[in-house]
């Protein structure tokens, strides 16, 4: 039985479940931000993780964008 399966699914698969992950956890730094108040460095901490999660984000829309242009990956 053959697969329709190709390593182009795998990095689209890849790249969607590194946004998810990165969009999902743009929630929780809210809480972790509230639990943080009065400590400066650990704030600054989690703002610092909320921008790399919010960049990580965009990084991968833009790459998938690139790679679906056209109907195709490639």
């Amino acid at each position: 039985m053959g697969s329709d399966h190709t390593p182009a699914d795998d990095i689209v698969y890849d790249l969607v479940s590194i946004q998810y992950h990165a969009l999902k956890s743009g929630y929780t730094y809210g809480k972790y931000l509230e639990d943080a108040e009065g400590h400066d460095d650990v704030l600054a901490f989690i703002r610092m993780c909320q921008q790399e999660d919010a960049q990580r984000a965009v990084t991968c829309h833009q790459l998938l964008a690139q790679l679906t242009k056209d109907g195709g990956i490639g």
